[in-house]
């Protein structure tokens, strides 16, 4: 379908080669992975601390930061720097690259499979929740500290959000591609001031690490029987950053990202978790938010504009991570063709969606002015991503056995372990719906209904225009003999059914009787892998004199500049040329069929709009809007 692509389980793939470990990959993969985990000491501590009724016993608060560190442990250094991340999909990550790669195994259309595709679509449906929340959370968490300085700053905190928000959305068509470079030093320097803060808070109270014992975290849990269900929900405010690790490994690298974690990011983390604890040991009493309790008077503003740096750059890496789910989803055929703008002619990941800017610029604003604290928000925050995250486990088990090979016994029992974890905190997470949990879950489900509709929908539209094709052999035989007039021209006609002969150029030849003396027929087709290898970008077959069909092949991440891809058709025996090629596509309008509809009625509407609005091909493609030619049809549904 060259209008939005077709995708393959079938062609040449390229490898992404594995990037090593250098200062600058980890600084990177500081700044642009480890924002929302490296902020979460923000809010979390306070929030499981307000849970357990705001002063916790010496025992229950051990107990508290023995959840956290072995949550972290689990969870984030074992799960997805060992397991997770090994997953990649021919370098690449993230939960549709991980459906990808799994479903690619299995082949064919069974329940299976259904059930893989619908668990890697709603994770991913789930992470745009995530998205709208993190920034609101992040940002608000870090101007409450100036509450530890003086109240009188309190009423300002919303306003003053809001106005950081609202420029950081607006910033986003300009790229971030030179402030970018900034991300991982300041990260940096973010981890090593909340590391010796913790260290500062340790070294008052060194009980505290008796907490490294999982038998604290166990007693805990015993001790409140179902209580611990509403501690578990803060406890996984700790964790909410960790799908970025495995997101974003394609762009940083594998064992960048891991470095990272283990040399800097968790060391930090600990010491700074069990540093608010030991504050606690030591002031049973105290009331506030420990983390900035934790530092020196004088030192309070300064932090907070770190904080806020920090909170920024977290909310950055959100928003770029919305940004490339959405043209992986586009170009695996899940969502809708949207305009996409590259910022920078040096880095790939660099791209800007402007209505998924605007979308969850609109979401970030209005949770952070109806919700108006961190405190509040963390009710609302935890349930998109716990779900992912079990979904994730699922989707690897598959993993375990389709790609690795793995026996039953151990992929069981090591997915097991991972899935109870999953279950408690999904469970946990459950009980905050009524708090404003349901929000990122009805956005999600929202989400996923679209990528279906608009699956299901140019499935539909295929198989429509498919039935109103011609036999290549009938054209040819009309093309040899001479009966259909040659005229100086080159036309390139887009199908989107990737057949030879489209609707498009039959229309033509009918109306005009007449075709062009270099005829291409166009077919993209985006592969389930994420780079295809340059020698395989076009494959081209020879219909007729003058006549050849050119099928174009692209990765799931890379972009599709159709122009680029013909140039290397040439090589292949095709004379193309560009410069003075028309080319001709349709413009479809979806209406109710008479009889026997292909889509329930709702579906049907929701797939027209979508559809009618999508956005054309000159744009989406790269094509040159003064040379493109565009027929107007109606597809029955």
């Amino acid at each position: 379908m060259a209008d939005q692509g077709q995708v393959t389980r079938v062609g040449q793939k390229a490898p992404a080669a594995e990037r090593s470990v250098t200062a600058a990959a980890a600084l990177a993969a500081m700044g642009i992975v480890y924002g929302d985990l490296g902020t979460s000491p923000l809010y979390t501590y306070q929030t499981i601390v307000d849970d357990v009724g705001g002063h916790p016993s010496a025992t229950a608060a051990l107990g508290l930061l023995s959840l956290v560190v072995w949550t972290l442990i689990i969870t984030i250094s074992i799960k997805y720097c060992i397991f997770v991340m090994r997953a990649d999909n021919h370098g690449e990550g993230g939960i549709l690259a991980l459906m990808s790669l799994v479903t690619s195994r299995l082949g064919g259309r069974g329940r299976t499979v259904a059930a893989l595709v619908g668990m890697g679509l709603f994770g991913a449906a789930l992470i745009y929740g995530d998205g709208i929340i993190t920034p609101a959370i992040s940002v608000l968490s870090a101007l409450e500290g100036i509450n530890v300085v003086t109240k009188a700053f309190a009423p300002y905190v919303v306003p003053l959000a809001l106005v950081i928000l609202l420029a950081l959305f607006v910033a986003q068509s300009r790229g971030t591609a030179t402030i970018g470079k900034l991300f991982g030093p300041i990260m940096l320097v973010w981890f090593i001031v909340i590391a010796i803060l913790g260290i500062g808070g340790i070294v008052r109270s060194p009980k505290v690490l008796e907490a490294i014992n999982p038998l604290y975290a166990i007693a805990f849990l015993a001790a409140h029987h179902w209580e611990s269900f509403i501690v578990l929900g803060g406890v996984f405010l700790a964790i909410t950053g960790g799908e970025a690790l495995y997101a974003d490994m394609g762009h940083i690298g594998r064992q960048p990202i891991r470095f990272a974690w283990f040399a800097v990011v968790l060391p930090a983390l600990l010491l700074s978790y069990a540093g608010q604890t030991a504050l606690l040991l030591q002031n049973p009493k105290l009331s506030g938010n420990p983390f900035f309790e934790l530092c020196p008077h004088w030192a309070v503003v300064p932090l907070v504009v770190l904080a806020t740096l920090a909170t920024i750059i977290a909310s950055q890496a959100i928003i770029t991570g919305a940004f490339s789910l959405t043209r992986q989803a586009m170009q695996l055929g899940w969502f809708p063709g949207l305009m996409i703008r590259q910022t920078s002619d040096q880095e790939y990941g660099q791209i800007y969606v402007p209505f998924v800017n605007w979308a969850m610029m609109i979401g970030t604003l209005a949770l952070t002015w109806g919700f108006g604290s961190s405190e509040k928000l963390s009710g609302a925050y935890g349930t998109a991503v716990s779900t992912t995250m079990l979904l994730t486990t699922a989707l690897l088990y598959n993993a375990m056995r389709d790609v690795w090979r793995w026996p039953v016994l151990p992929s069981a029992l090591l997915s097991g372990v991972f899935l109870i974890v999953d279950l408690g905190f999904f469970a946990a997470n459950l009980l905050k719906l009524r708090e404003g949990g349901w929000i990122p879950l009805v956005l999600g489900i929202v989400l996923f209904l679209i990528m279906t509709t608009w699956h299901r929908g140019v499935a539909a539209v295929r198989v429509k225009l498919s039935e109103g094709e011609e036999n290549p052999g009938t054209l040819v035989a009309d093309l040899d003999a001479g009966r259909i007039r040659r005229v100086p021209g080159t036309a390139v006609f887009l199908s989107r059914t990737g057949t030879a002969i489209p609707v498009t150029l039959i229309h033509q030849v009918t109306q005009m009787g007449a075709l062009q003396e270099a005829v291409v027929t166009l077919s993209l087709v985006f592969e389930e892998v994420p780079r295809v290898a340059g020698d395989h970008r076009a494959d081209v077959k020879r219909i007729a004199e003058g006549f050849w069909h050119v099928t174009v092949r692209f990765g799931f991440i890379e972009v599709p500049n159709v122009n680029v891809a013909l140039a290397s058709a040439r090589d292949q025996g095709c004379p193309l040329k560009l410069d003075d090629a028309m080319f001709f596509g349709a413009r479809d309008e979806v209406v109710p069929a008479k009889k026997h509809p292909r889509l329930p009625a709702w579906r049907r509407m929701l797939f027209a709009f979508m559809y009618r609005n999508a956005v054309r091909a000159p744009d989406r493609f790269d094509l040159p809007a003064d040379r493109f030619l565009q027929v107007g049809r109606q597809v029955e549904l």
